[in-house]
């Protein structure tokens, strides 16, 4: 089941690194002309509320919004995913990381361990996702088997319409803790579902539009 991670110098510790990487990722795509993008740690770690499955390993959640995409129609899901997974393999290998995996809604990296210190292993997943009226959309790559017929497509997210408010207001009214306590029994919940279609930042935005709904 999933806990709370208690090491708050270890999260900033690993935080640090990781956004530094993506950060790096951003400026690299942006120089390159061919779209315009932005980051967003997201989920569990942009609210320090990173949790952990026993020992195993964690993860970091990242957004890369498209802003602009010149080089590319913006439903070439595959050239557009391609070209993100390169720009991020050559970063990585800059900073003595192996290549990136392709999975169904993002890219993840190898798992990784400080050599002092804690020693959980992380990792940094990267979602690519873009906003039309409100509403954002992550891009997904569905897998066969036989790459001439996968998919790609965009999938609708969870509503975040007026998220930032949303919290603010559990925060004034002393309902934070409901939600903390709401995102750890949704993350548990899929856990023992063994539902791997709700990450981090779709069981965020759930249990806050939860919660809110409720008072």
């Amino acid at each position: 089941m999933y806990h709370w991670i208690e090491d708050k110098e270890f999260l900033k510790r690993m935080r640090g690194l990781c956004s530094n990487i993506v950060n790096q990722l951003v400026q690299s795509i942006n120089n390159d002309g061919a779209m315009i993008v932005e980051a967003h740690l997201v989920g569990s770690g942009a609210k320090n509320l990173e949790t952990q499955n026993a020992n195993e390993p964690i993860d970091l959640d990242y957004n890369i919004s498209l802003i602009r995409v010149d080089a590319y129609d913006i439903n070439e899901g595959y050239n557009i995913k391609e070209y993100i997974r390169k720009a991020f393999n050559k970063v990585l290998k800059l900073n003595g990381w192996s290549d990136c995996s392709d999975s169904t809604s993002c890219l993840t990296t190898e798992k990784r361990h400080f050599t002092q210190g804690n020693h959980t292993e992380f990792s940094i997943d990267v979602a690519i996702v873009c906003e039309s009226k409100d509403t954002w959309y992550r891009l997904i790559h569905e897998k066969t088997g036989i790459i001439s017929n996968d998919r790609w497509f965009w999938n609708e997210g969870p509503n975040s319409n007026g998220l930032v408010e949303k919290v603010e207001w559990l925060k004034d009214n002393d309902c934070w803790n409901e939600v903390r306590d709401t995102y750890l029994d949704k993350k548990n919940m899929y856990l023992r579902r063994n539902d791997h279609n709700h990450p981090s930042f779709n069981c965020y935005i759930e249990a806050v539009n939860e919660v809110y709904n409720k008072y």
